[in-house]
């Protein structure tokens, strides 16, 4: 299978071609997005939530918004109605969670590149 082309690296006036995601190798690491906003753990992904987020999948398999367009898709994610942005109350409110397939999550948040 042939190779995909290279693209430019997005760091503002860097003329380096990427081999795979949105900055070249001397970009990468200071761009990474979690770098700003933390890792997943610093944002309350931890064990308890991993915990949690089983529970919840067990108990909810299947994609809601597939579900809405009549389809049948397992829940591979769960999702925050509400962004909490930091907020633990809305973080932990079941209410506020909603279980998705990734491609309707990515589609949700727009992390599908």
């Amino acid at each position: 299978m042939p190779r995909s082309p290279k693209r430019p690296c997005r760091y503002p006036g860097c003329p380096n071609l990427c081999e795979s995601g949105v900055y070249c190798k001397t970009h990468a690491p200071e761009c990474s997005h979690d770098r700003f906003r933390g890792g997943g753990a610093a944002r309350g992904y931890d064990s308890r939530w991993r915990k949690a987020r089983a529970r919840f999948l067990k108990a909810h398999p299947l994609c809601a918004e597939c579900q809405r367009q009549g389809k049948l898709a397992p829940a591979t994610v769960v999702d925050h109605i509400l962004p909490h942005r930091g907020d633990e109350r809305l973080f932990w409110d079941k209410s506020n969670w909603q279980p998705l397939c990734k491609r309707c999550h990515d589609r949700k948040t727009g992390g599908g590149l």
